[in-house]
Parts: C-alpha cells; structure tokens; sequence
C-alpha cells in the first residue's frame, strides 16, 4: 500500500472522526432533553419521550438511516447526504444517552436538590449547576462506551453515499484489488481512534475523581 493511498484512508477516518463527533454532540443535548422529559411527571412530555427512546432503541440503525434519507426529501427538505447522515446517528445515540443520562439524573442527591431550592435556584439553574454536571460525571463511562459504538456504527452512513472510512477502503478496493491491506488498514484506525477516545474518557474520569478528592 502507498503512502498515497494509506493518507486517503487517513483523511477518510478523519470524517469519520468528524461526523461521529457532531452526532455524539447533538445526540447528548437530545438525549438531556429526553430525559428530562421521561422523569417528569407530566405524561404530555413523559410518554413521547418514551415512544422516542423505544423506537430508535428498537429500530436497526441501518433502517433508521434509509428511511430519514428517503423520508426528508418527501416532505421537502433536501439535504446532503452526510446531513441525513448526521441526524440519524443523532436520532440514533440520543436514545441510548437518554437512558443513561436518566439513570444518572435519578442518582442526584435529593438533599442536594432540596439544598438548592433553599439556596433559591431556579429549577433551570439546578439543572446546569448540579444535575448535568453530577448525571454527566456518573454516566460518563456509559457516554464514553455509547460514543465508541456509534464511531463503529458510523461505517453504515455509506449506505446513503456518505465517504466514511469504511466507504473508502470499499471504493479503493474496487480499483487496487488489495482487500486484505485495505480493510486491515481501516480496521487499524478505526482501532487507534477507538483506543484514543476510550483513554481520554478513562483520564477525565480520574481527573474528575482527584479533582473531587
């Protein structure tokens, strides 16, 4: 394999890193919503917020792509391809980040709640200054985890025209006839992005924890 080809791969897992990145963003601010939504005990905003989690929870994400990248020129709204990509692998982790976001939201101390009520903070206060910071540092090694497995999942974005790594390593292969070299490559970064990302949740985690100490 030429230096050449390896840096398109390179570049490849670069948008890859991109795109994965954008999704993981977005689906966070999603699934804080959602979940938000599912502790409440208005049913108005309890109920869609569980439909939400169970149908991207329980749809393959493959379809989940094809029907977004189909369903929004339908009704108007022609994008590129990588936007439809992005906003299903949004979709798609804001599910999953919802549940472990809630999970963490119920852990928040009610005496810490009840403290802060007494402080006089607003609820909207209490929730960027003591329920986000506490449901995010308790859940961050499942955020971590979710964010690993949807960078693996981004390699179905191709199926709507998306040029990820996976993507590029396929079209390569048509025309160099070198799977093995090519797909080893690939499965080499996509292996050093995921070592990388996993290491950086493991050092905040314990930056974190001293910092608390």
């Amino acid at each position: 394999m030429t230096p050449i080809i390896f840096g398109l791969l390179v570049e490849a897992a670069l948008y890859t890193v991109v795109i994965s990145g954008v999704s993981i963003v977005i689906g966070f601010l999603i699934g804080m919503c959602v979940s938000a939504a599912r502790l409440s005990s208005n049913r108005a905003f309890a109920i869609p917020a569980r439909v939400f989690v169970s149908f991207f929870r329980g749809v393959p994400l493959l379809v989940q792509l094809l029907l977004i990248y189909n369903l929004l020129p339908v009704i108007g709204i022609n994008v590129p391809s990588v936007v439809a990509a992005v906003v299903g692998l949004s979709l798609c982790t804001a599910a999953y980040q919802a549940e472990n976001l809630r999970g963490g939201f119920a852990s928040v101390p009610r005496g810490l709640l009840e403290a802060a009520d007494m402080a006089g903070l607003t609820p909207f206060q209490q929730l960027l200054r003591i329920r986000v910071p506490i449901a995010f540092r308790l859940t961050l090694p499942s955020l971590v985890n979710e964010a690993i497995l949807i960078l693996k999942a981004s390699s179905l974005v191709s199926v709507v025209g998306v040029i990820e790594l996976t993507r590029m390593a396929q079209n390569l292969d048509t025309s160099l006839y070198e799977p093995l070299q090519l797909y080893s490559a690939a499965g080499l970064l996509y292996f050093i992005i995921n070592r990388a990302l996993a290491f950086a949740g493991t050092a905040a985690e314990r930056r974190w924890n001293w910092g608390r100490a």
